[in-house]
């Protein structure tokens, strides 16, 4: 029996947008300095994150045995001028995507989910773990949007001390 719990999957939907809730269209493209991530653009690396995983999935349930593909994360957020994309949009892509995915694994037997294929670092994975992966990538970046938030309001506590 798969391990993956179909609702914790769908969940992550969830866990982003309250992680996102109440902050305004600055604070979600804000960057503590020009190399790293603002909200927008995790947010936007977990959308494509989630195709990516999807196509793998996709591969080794066809019984593909080409490597499962990697991606560039950084050249693809700063590629597609992820900043610049509403939150909405991208959540929107992203809880539509976990909702056909989730179609999809409902309809997996035990023997898909051992399903393997071979990742971009040479190891056997099977579909059960692309999938469990996501969801501790995705958990994984909630903490990184946690750690944004609070370099923001620490520089925002930073600019209301007077200067003497």
């Amino acid at each position: 029996m798969s391990t993956i719990h179909i609702p914790d999957y769908l969940d992550t939907y969830r866990v982003l947008e309250q992680a996102t809730t109440g902050l305004s269209p600055e604070e979600l493209k804000w960057k503590a300095s020009p190399e790293s991530w603002s909200i927008t653009e995790v947010l936007a690396h977990l959308a494509d994150h989630n195709f990516v995983v999807s196509f793998r999935i996709r591969d080794v349930l066809a019984g593909t045995t080409a490597q499962l593909p990697a991606f560039d994360q950084d050249a693809w957020v700063y590629g597609q001028k992820a900043n610049e994309s509403r939150i909405e949009d991208i959540l929107g892509v992203y809880q539509a995507l976990l909702q056909y995915n989730s179609l999809l694994f409902e309809r997996l037997t035990d023997s898909d989910w051992k399903k393997t294929g071979v990742n971009f670092k040479g190891e056997t994975v099977t579909a059960e773990a692309i999938v469990s992966g996501f969801i501790r990538h995705v958990h994984h970046h909630i903490g990184q949007i946690n750690r944004i938030k609070e370099a923001l309001a620490a520089r925002s506590t930073q600019d209301e001390v007077p200067q003497v």
